[in-house]
């Protein structure tokens, strides 16, 4: 009986541990993280920069002689053409002054046939030692005084045809005047400093966006090893947005940059004209200009979420390797595009880069992969059976 109670005990001890074992905490599963697959896109590269418009032309209308306003002949905030007459000077003083230099012109005109004709008859008789030689030479010298005095009198009556003219004020240019500064009634100085009026051409109009010139030596670098290629012709398409973040309708035209970059600021201005039939861009408003810098055939974008920065600031990414473990490495970055991220280095095609769920592994640990769908809200976990390394690649 002892040796019967004895064995039932060590079977008692033996279920026990058996159970212990059985009970125990389980394994824990490999973590679900989303991965998106890296494949190479063709990205055409532009880039967003403030600029602001400027007139085509700009005229400012001021006299060029003195004299009080009698008209102003034009509407403020109109449109006027080359040659229209703006302002009216009172010409009384100057039609005098006309009226004068053409009688001396007439006087000086009608002094110089009898010295000529003197002059003639003296140089036949001089010949013939009937005058002196004397008299010969002041004959000559008065006809060429008074074929002098006849050239300033010209000119003196085309400067007072010319100053009678200028008592109308023309529009050098055509195109949208502004305000006049003054009225009638008020003194105009000849080549005073502040202008009557100014007018604008407002189609075309200029857009002036400054470029920053480490972009530029980027650009040409990216150009020059074949990263880029140029889009079209130098002069490219540009496309405008406005204040109010809606797009002007009409495409613009790449005219030239500058050749000087501005010491204070590194960058150097971009001149960009646009057609402006309606007048909806105005001078000095502010636009953002969006130009066309390149092509690139092998773009690999990756997901904004599934890029984050180290404590230095570096971006880094955590991927999928072959055998479905987790793997940190550090990439370059260029810019975002949409709701992605332009990756210039540290990347390939193939790889498959976790987007979500990334705070859930760490280096080295295996993970259960998912595909990532820009659409889900739900996170990793949707059911769909994820590439594997071989299949992404």
């Amino acid at each position: 009986m002892a040796a019967f109670g004895i064995l039932l005990a060590g079977l008692i001890l033996a279920g026990c541990g058996k159970f212990r074992k059985a009970g125990g905490p389980p394994q824990r599963p490999a973590p679900e993280v989303a991965v998106a697959v890296i494949k190479p896109e063709r990205l055409t590269l532009s880039a967003e920069l403030p600029g602001r418009v400027s007139a085509y032309l700009v005229a400012e209308v001021r006299p060029q002689v003195s004299g009080i306003i009698q008209k102003r002949l034009f509407d403020e905030g109109g449109d006027v053409k080359a040659g229209d007459l703006l302002y009216q000077i009172d010409p009384a003083f100057y039609e005098a002054a006309y009226a004068s230099a053409k009688a001396s012109l007439a006087r000086a005109e009608a002094n110089v046939p009898p010295i000529r004709l003197k002059a003639e008859r003296y140089k036949e008789l001089v010949d013939i030692k009937a005058v002196s030689q004397q008299n010969y030479d002041d004959i000559t010298a008065a006809l060429k005084q008074s074929e002098a005095e006849l050239g300033i009198a010209r000119a003196a009556m085309e400067t007072a045809r010319i100053n009678l003219a200028y008592t109308g004020i023309t529009a050098p240019i055509a195109g949208r005047i502004g305000k006049s500064a003054v009225t009638i009634g008020a003194l105009a100085t000849a080549h005073q400093a502040v202008p009557f009026t100014t007018i604008q051409q407002l189609d075309p109009v200029y857009v002036d966006v400054p470029q920053s010139s480490a972009n530029l030596l980027r650009l040409k670098r990216s150009m020059a090893s074949g990263d880029l290629k140029r889009a079209g012709d130098y002069q490219a398409k540009v496309r405008l947005i406005l204040e109010d973040d809606t797009p002007y309708p009409l495409e613009g035209t790449l005219k030239f940059s500058d050749v000087t970059v501005d010491p204070s600021t590194s960058s150097f201005i971009l001149r960009m004209i646009f057609p402006n039939p309606d007048h909806t861009l105005l001078p000095g408003m502010y636009v953002r200009a969006v130009i066309e810098e390149g092509v690139n055939e092998q773009a690999l974008l990756v997901p904004q979420q599934g890029i984050s920065r180290d404590p230095k600031g570096n971006a880094i990414v955590m991927l999928v390797d072959g055998s479905d473990k987790a793997e940190q490495r550090s990439v370059k970055v260029d810019r975002a595009i949409g709701d992605k991220w332009l990756v210039t280095d540290g990347l390939k095609p193939g790889d498959r880069v976790i987007v979500e769920g990334v705070q859930k592994v760490r280096p080295g640990a295996s993970v259960k992969v998912v595909p990532f769908d820009a659409g889900q809200k739900d996170g990793p976990g949707s059911g769909k059976k994820a590439p594997s390394a071989a299949e992404s690649k």
